[in-house]
């Protein structure tokens, strides 16, 4: 049979007890397949039931996924999408049941050697377990982590290298640090380093967030020339169902722990418009509107006001001369490409970034560095960013992340007062998760922790609102929902807004003013 011959591994699991059975000629494979008329599975697994109860769906889990499909796996938040995932991997050892890989052409049959998994979390990899809130803005604490040329390693498809590196602008980004790199950056670092290894399967957890428009069109069209010109099987995990790329072929919908059957993408995004309906958040948005103020708001006409501002780490120039003036009351749009320094700009307003007390910045009407402590700063800031969610690896009940926001530390250090906790329960219900409460948050979907972190950004009633990506991987209904819940609260007396997205349709309807930050070359 000469290079028709394959090796494929099937896993039987009952009762907990894993049985491996190779089968090395192909003719084997042949017959049966000939037999059962049935296309090459590159996944299979019937009726699979995880051995840990904490990692099991509700449902048996049965899906295939054959060879030249190209999958979207969509659910709303806390669907099960992850578990999914990892049970298809093996990551999870299964209690009973099926599962079976064929990853022909390939060479091997592992699931290491052939399939690559990218959550897109914003993390750094190894630098994560050190990494730690503002590390990003410190840089005597930057020098023992890698730089993006000594993680990609040495390359041997200089072709596909080149490609890759025009495609995601990675040259110039080569000797910067990983933890220097923007939430966009690092997408784009972890797509190149990924592609070069040249996977059978690719999985990609929501990978078009977080990037700017013309990136996710480069990155749409080498996709879609993957799945026409190579033998790489894509797999999208999505939270966004009613977006679903054109180079898709099924979609297999995740919803309330169970996987349910594999659709046509058309036949599924049909069904998504004939189920969907708009939810009315009227009543819920007249809940903020009608909150009572606080007593301790400022008066001061502007709220920020930069005076040629300049931002650089070592050779690089981030900000030039930035002259930006946000007075109360206005909804600013904050925009660019990815790395042109708009987290870096967010980090000084907010007193992140060391470099902030160098620079001429007032807020409030006071000039940076005449007397104010941080947390007089702070206390009239409501913030969130990919860095925060990044570094956020407290393991405490959600509540207790929310109230966190009442004092602006990462981990609750003060115990709020009995009233103040009633004030982090009606934020986590404005924001749908008041059920979450005492789950601890590292134990929630990603999604459910970017609303903990949103609920903390609110809790406070801030004068100055600063969201940097806010619906990061947000379901569509949850999207919808938040955009609702700015709008409400930007509507109230002199609150000022500065949101960062590279989605012009997630921005409120309320917005006043735009900046847009060119990256410097």
């Amino acid at each position: 049979m000469g290079s028709e011959n394959r090796t494929f591994l099937v896993v039987v699991y009952k009762n907990g007890l894993a049985i491996n059975r190779f089968y090395d000629e192909f003719i084997t494979f042949a017959a049966n397949k000939q037999q059962n008329k049935m296309a090459q599975n590159t996944f299979s697994i019937a009726g699979g039931v995880a051995r840990n109860p904490l990692v099991r769906l509700s449902e048996p889990v049965s899906a295939t996924i054959s060879s030249g499909e190209h999958i979207a796996i969509v659910g709303p938040n806390a669907a099960g999408k992850s578990v999914f995932i990892d049970t298809l991997l093996g990551k999870y050892p299964l209690r009973e049941g099926q599962l079976t890989y064929d990853f022909a052409p390939s060479a091997t049959e592992t699931v290491y050697d052939n399939v690559k998994y990218i959550a897109f979390r914003d993390t750094y990899g190894a630098a994560d377990a050190n990494y730690y809130y503002q590390q990003r803005w410190n840089a005597h604490d930057q020098d023992d982590a890698p730089d993006v040329r000594e993680t990609l390693g040495e390359i041997k498809d200089e072709r596909l290298k080149q490609e890759l590196f025009d495609l995601f602008r990675i040259e110039p980004m080569l000797e910067k640090k990983i933890i220097l790199l923007s939430s966009g950056e690092l997408r784009k670092f972890q797509l190149t380093k990924i592609l070069l290894t040249s996977p059978r399967v690719l999985i990609m957890d929501n990978p078009f967030i977080g990037l700017d428009a013309p990136t996710r069109e480069l990155l749409f069209t080498l996709l879609e020339r993957l799945t026409q010109q190579s033998s790489v099987q894509i797999i999208l995990v999505l939270s966004m169902l009613d977006d679903i790329p054109s180079f898709i072929t099924h979609v297999i919908p995740v919803d309330g722990k169970r996987v349910l059957p594999k659709m046509e993408r058309d036949a599924y995004l049909e069904a998504f418009r004939l189920q969907h309906t708009d939810v009315s958040f009227d009543e819920l948005q007249q809940r903020i509107i009608n909150l009572a103020y606080g007593e301790d708001e400022y008066d001061s006409d502007e709220v920020v006001k930069l005076n040629k501002v300049s931002i650089r780490y070592g050779d690089r120039t981030i900000l030039n001369e930035l002259d930006w003036t946000v007075r109360r009351g206005e909804k600013w749009a904050l925009s660019g490409e990815n790395g042109a320094g708009k987290s870096t700009l967010l980090s000084l307003v907010c007193a992140d970034n060391p470099q902030s007390y160098a620079c001429d910045i007032s807020l409030f009407g006071r000039k940076r560095g005449t007397g104010e402590s941080i947390w007089e700063i702070k206390k009239h800031i409501g913030y969130v960013s990919p860095e925060m969610h990044r570094a956020y690896l407290k393991n405490l009940p959600a509540i207790e992340i929310v109230a966190s926001g009442l004092h602006d530390s990462i981990g609750l250090y003060k115990r709020p007062q009995p009233s103040q906790m009633a004030v982090c329960e009606w934020w986590m219900d404005v924001f749908g998760i008041a059920d979450l409460k005492d789950t601890p948050f590292l134990q929630l979907s990603s999604g459910e922790q970017r609303l903990a972190l949103l609920a903390r950004a609110f809790v406070k009633d801030p004068e100055l609102l600063i969201l940097d990506e806010p619906l990061h991987g947000l379901d569509t209904y949850n999207r919808r929902r938040v955009k609702k819940i700015i709008e409400a609260f930007c509507a109230r007396r002199d609150k000022t807004l500065i949101m960062v997205t590279h989605y012009e349709v997630e921005l409120p309807n309320t917005i006043t003013d735009r900046l847009f930050l060119k990256r410097n070359r």
